[in-house]
């Protein structure tokens, strides 16, 4: 193992690591936007758009990320619609991690007994103050474990961006190895790289989900 190497490029792998968090961070937050966005259609019934939200989630689920993100860096241009690279990563992020959280959270909402429902109705709330006061949260504990799970399945999946020529830790390791030829060095700063990302978030996210489990 040459260590000269792995200090010597060892910025470069926190450059990509940084980028790699960006990447991950909008992308999974969008993905939560696009699950609450599908399961409010069907909580409050609005038929139409919610059909379309339940062909979206199979249309998601059934296709993998590399497919998507060729067709949107590829297939758009052919269209006339040019988008940048990072945005392109970020819509497939959340394209793939939305329908995803949208059976997370729908999950979690049927856990909700249906005497809460009626409880807060009863107590003069509006559909819309008792989804956001009294079912979401009891939602939101029951499925955060659900949801953390696909937090980390989404940031892992940053990987395959490299195949759009962003510069994240994958793209970083192949680039260098083209170059040097150190493969287990640049093996070794991936698997440390990703480790120290997802480890402290694997952390983060079982201290959450205890905090929600008393809700």
């Amino acid at each position: 193992m040459d260590f000269d190497f792995i200090i010597k490029y060892t910025p470069l792998f926190i450059k990509a690591g940084l980028f790699t968090l960006k990447l991950a961070f909008w992308g999974i937050f969008f993905s939560f936007l696009v699950g609450l966005f599908c399961v409010l259609m069907s909580y409050f019934k609005f038929h139409f758009i919610d059909k379309i939200c339940k062909a979206y989630i199979e249309l998601s689920r059934n296709t993998p990320l590399l497919i998507q993100l060729v067709f949107l860096y590829y297939g758009l241009v052919k269209l006339g619609v040019e988008l940048s690279a990072f945005s392109c990563a970020v819509i497939g992020l959340a394209f793939l991690g939305g329908s995803y959280m949208a059976e997370s959270l729908r999950a979690g909402i049927e856990a909700v007994k249906k005497q809460q429902f009626e409880a807060g109705l009863s107590l003069g709330l509006s559909p819309l103050q008792n989804f956001r006061f009294v079912i979401f949260p009891q939602a939101l504990g029951v499925c955060m474990p659900s949801i953390s799970a696909n937090i980390i399945f989404l940031f892992k999946e940053t990987s395959v961006v490299t195949v759009i020529a962003l510069p994240d830790l994958v793209n970083t390791m192949t680039s260098l190895n083209s170059l040097f030829y150190k493969t287990n060095e640049l093996l070794f700063m991936l698997f440390v790289g990703y480790l120290c990302i997802i480890l402290p978030l694997s952390l983060i996210l079982s201290y959450i989900e205890k905090r929600l489990a008393h809700v």
